[in-house]
């Protein structure tokens, strides 16, 4: 499978503990930066659409702020619905200052 790496946005923009949602390709990509470390994973809840970048972050596990979903960031697995379909989780790496992530060709 091909894939791209696409600019989200620079280093430092998202502050640990913190998330925020960037616009990648054709899609919405969450960053969390959990103590010190960036995840990569898709914005939208598989429930019902909801931002994730909005929610909580607890550690490695984020929850939708629309109705309580959870998932672990680092695989995309659902921890607690009512979401049943996981999210997308991307590669991600920095470069040139710059944070990319690895989008698949779907």
């Amino acid at each position: 499978m091909a894939g791209e790496w696409v600019k989200v946005g620079p280093e430092g923009e998202v502050a640990e503990g913190e998330m925020n949602s960037f616009g990648a390709g054709d899609r919405m990509v969450a960053i969390a930066n959990v103590d010190g470390d960036l995840h990569a994973f898709d914005d939208v809840c598989t429930h019902q659409g909801c931002s994730l970048a909005e929610g909580e972050l607890d550690g490695t596990t984020v929850e939708c702020p629309c109705h309580g979903s959870q998932f672990d960031l680092t695989t995309g697995e659902v921890i607690g619905g009512p979401a049943t379909e996981s999210v997308d989780v991307y590669q991600l790496r920095v470069e040139g200052g710059e944070v990319q992530v690895l989008i698949n060709e779907q």
